[in-house]
């Protein structure tokens, strides 16, 4: 089993969560005292990523991974420009700065929002002011162009700059050529929220999914905008169609380069956990109950051992069967 610390680079929203709680508590936290400390979290995060490094895992057909600011980053490097898939957070600027100068000495060109959430759309003003063409759902647009509300995170996030929100957006499908690749996007309907969207990179045959997978940590599900447990299944079922063993698979968070068999993997606890929870649903638990009961007793070990702990995944999975 993985260590918190090894998962504190990888969990909930970004890297290094628990480096931020262990200075701010003078110890260190159990994922569930650092989610007791919600109200802050976001805050939290903000001051991780204003000091963590990026990491970078090279690809195949010059793409690239950048972990350490919020959720998983892909680059597409070329003659066309340099194109990301989602921005980070806005506080670690200067070492996602390097870190693009290190790979390509060419401008961001092109800038593809799998979802609204901050850790994945912060980065949107910084980049959009540098003249990078923003893409995204026509939801993730609406979300970041108002102030929003997670419930879960008891947070209001305040409207992106305009120089943030996507100009150019999407219902359904969308599809770009650059750098010799062409990038298919597309909407998976109510995921982990009602604006996700999958990137595929045809020619290398590696598959952005943004947050909905997890890998190796139970995900959040942000009902606040739209997201649904059934969705986050039937996206995993989509992911899982147009992929094969060959297909490198990008997660929203967690171990940043996966493929089939570890989706697959994931899928099949979304639906056990699913399962489980709704049979004590139908039962007349209550929510307090399910939690009780443990219904996700048999995926804690490898899936439990970060902020969304397996009391508030079930809570979640409970607001949505």
């Amino acid at each position: 089993m993985k260590s918190e610390h090894t998962l504190s680079r990888r969990g909930f929203c970004l890297c290094c969560i628990g480096a931020a709680t262990f200075a701010a508590s003078g110890g260190w936290m159990s994922p569930r005292q650092a989610y007791a400390e919600a109200r802050g979290l976001v805050s939290l995060i903000k001051d991780s990523a204003a000091k963590s490094a990026i990491t970078t895992h090279k690809l195949r057909s010059n793409i690239t991974i950048l972990e350490g600011s919020g959720g998983n980053v892909a680059v597409l490097g070329g003659k066309d420009g340099l194109v990301m898939v989602d921005a980070g957070i806005s506080v670690s600027r200067t070492q996602m700065t390097k870190t693009l100068a290190e790979l390509s000495s060419e401008p961001v060109t092109h800038l593809i929002n799998t979802h609204w959430h901050f850790d994945h759309a912060d980065g949107n003003a910084w980049l959009g002011a540098g003249g990078a063409k923003i893409i995204a759902h026509e939801n993730t647009r609406k979300y970041l162009s108002q102030v929003q509300r997670v419930e879960d995170w008891d947070y209001n996030f305040l409207p992106l700059q305009p120089s943030g929100v996507p100009r150019h957006v999407f219902s359904r499908e969308h599809s770009l050529t650059l750098n010799g690749e062409t990038l298919a996007l597309k909407h998976y309907g109510p995921a982990h929220t009602d604006g996700d969207i999958s990137v595929m990179f045809g020619g290398a045959d590696v598959l952005h999914v943004g947050d909905t997978y997890w890998n190796g940590i139970y995900p959040f599900i942000d009902y606040s905008t739209g997201g649904s447990i059934d969705g986050m299944i039937a996206a995993s079922e989509a992911n899982l169609s147009t992929t094969t063993d060959k297909t490198i698979i990008i997660p929203g968070h967690g171990k940043p380069v996966s493929n089939r068999a570890e989706l697959q993997e994931f899928r099949d606890m979304l639906v056990a956990i699913r399962e489980n929870v709704a049979s004590l649903k139908r039962q007349g638990r209550s929510r307090d109950e399910a939690v009780e009961a443990n219904p996700t007793a048999a995926f804690d070990v490898k899936w439990g051992n970060f902020v969304i702990d397996p009391g508030f995944f079930t809570r979640l999975v409970y607001e949505g069967v």
